[in-house]
């Protein structure tokens, strides 16, 4: 870990930040509806199934499969230097929620739609933990 990451990192706002603090902790979270259990990522201030403003943080169990994915061949930014070619996909959570994110642990050749994976955690810097996602 280290505080000079070279690549660009997110952000933080007010309606994410309990999935930072548990991404610091190693534990995926996601928003929940108390009123139709609807589950979703990104964060917001509703439900994204209902509306319902009667919302929750969950863990989630971390695991999914690659619902889409594309494979990055050209360097777009210099922190990914060394690393090319690498896999970006949209991970569908066993809660419902979709997720974006890098898979990692195989080469991107064998990343494949319904892929299954599951979470883990990159400390990026002393403040900020990445979620990412291998094969089960």
């Amino acid at each position: 870990m280290s505080d000079d990451y070279a690549k660009a990192i997110p952000i933080p706002g007010p309606e994410s930040l309990p999935f930072w603090e548990g991404a610091k902790n190693h534990q995926l979270m996601l928003q929940k509806c108390s009123d139709c259990a609807h589950h979703w990522f990104p964060p917001s201030t509703v439900c994204t199934g209902c509306g319902s403003r009667n919302i929750e943080w969950v863990a989630s169990s971390g695991k999914g499969k690659v619902f889409s994915f594309v494979i990055f061949h050209k360097l777009y930014h210099k922190g990914w230097d060394g690393e090319i070619p690498y896999a970006v996909a949209i991970v569908e959570l066993e809660e419902g929620a979709r997720m974006l994110s890098n898979v990692i642990g195989i080469p991107v050749e064998e990343v494949k739609c319904d892929l299954s994976v599951e979470v883990v955690f990159e400390d990026a810097t002393s403040e900020l933990t990445l979620p990412k996602f291998k094969p089960v």
